[in-house]
Order: C-alpha cells, then structure tokens, then sequence
C-alpha cells in the first residue's frame, strides 16, 4: 500500500503567490485610475476614497457570499482575487493619508468608512448568498 505525501497549502503554491502578485498588480492600477479620473482635492472629503474602499467591501462580500454557497473556486484564485485584487484595492494607507492632510475630516472619514463598508460587506455577502443558489 503506497503513501501519497501530504498535500501543500494553497497559500505556499507558486499559482497562489503569482494570483496574488498579479491580483495585487491589477486592483492597484484600477484604484489608481479611478483617482485620475475622480481626483480628490486637497482639504475636501475623500469622497473617491471612500467610495472605492465601500465597493471594494462590497465585492468581497459578495465573493465571500457566493463562496459560501458551495461554489468556491481554487485556492490561488479566492487568494489573488480576494486579498490580491480586492486587497490592494481597498487600502488603509488612504485614511493615513487623510490622518496626515487634515485631521478635521480623519474621525468623519473614519465613521462612514466603518460604516458604509460594513453595510456594503453585509450586503454583498447576501447578494453572493443569493446567487449563488
């Protein structure tokens, strides 16, 4: 009777770090377009900050959701789309960016933020329950 070697993580695989790599490539040049095409200015509120680190909670939700249901794809393409793409995506950097330009709009920021984003992770979460059946 033969032995089969113990299976390696996803997370260590080769396809896991590049789906990450080129995830993490891909949703920092679309978040950086979205800032070219929606410049913020200096001293306003963040609104295009805001709004793509809401969406970014929702798609995850939804993905979370919808890979919830049974329909869960392989591990390298949940990790470069999820902590990858939707990872560099979304980012903290941006409210250390606001702490650091103005402080009156850090705990405004902070609020919706915390918010908005986990009403849209709660409901893209139900989306993804939801077609996913």
């Amino acid at each position: 009777m033969s032995r089969s070697l113990p299976r390696r993580s996803g997370l260590t695989s080769w396809r896991t770090w590049t789906a990450v790599a080129l995830g993490a490539f891909i949703g920092t040049e679309i978040r950086y377009l979205l800032v070219l095409l929606l410049p913020e200015q200096a001293g306003t509120f963040p609104w295009t900050t805001l709004s793509i680190n809401v969406l970014g909670s929702l798609l995850l939700g939804w993905l979370t959701g919808l890979w919830g249901t049974g329909s869960v794809p392989p591990r390298w393409l949940q990790a470069g789309l999820g902590p990858g793409l939707l990872g560099s995506f979304t980012t903290f950097s941006a409210v250390a960016l606001v702490s650091v330009l103005d402080l009156e709009l850090l705990v405004p920021y902070l609020g919706l933020s915390l918010l908005l984003g986990l009403a849209a992770a709660a409901a893209g979460v139900f989306l993804g329950k939801r077609s996913g059946t």
